[in-house]
């Protein structure tokens, strides 16, 4: 999977490179982006969407710290409306 965000509020094209997972109920989206250190460095970041049934998913987001370690920052759940 290829994709790419941009929002008004940020300067950053994001680029998105992925993979589903073998049961295909997890989509792995890898970026990169600024660093929320403000340095004007980069950082790795994921998106992970989870499609826990056909009503409910959620998308989880994180970043590679300096020691090597995923660090989760954003969760947010997604409901359908019946």
């Amino acid at each position: 999977f290829v994709g790419t965000f941009i929002a008004g509020c940020m300067t950053s094209l994001w680029p998105y490179n992925g993979a589903l997972d073998a049961d295909k109920k997890v989509l792995t989206l890898d970026s990169e982006g600024p660093s929320f250190a403000g340095d004007g460095t980069m950082a790795k970041y994921q998106d992970i969407i989870e499609f826990l049934n056909d009503d409910l998913r959620t998308l989880s987001s994180q970043y590679l710290n300096s020691d090597g370690k995923w660090v989760p920052f954003m969760k947010a759940y997604y409901k359908r409306v019946k």
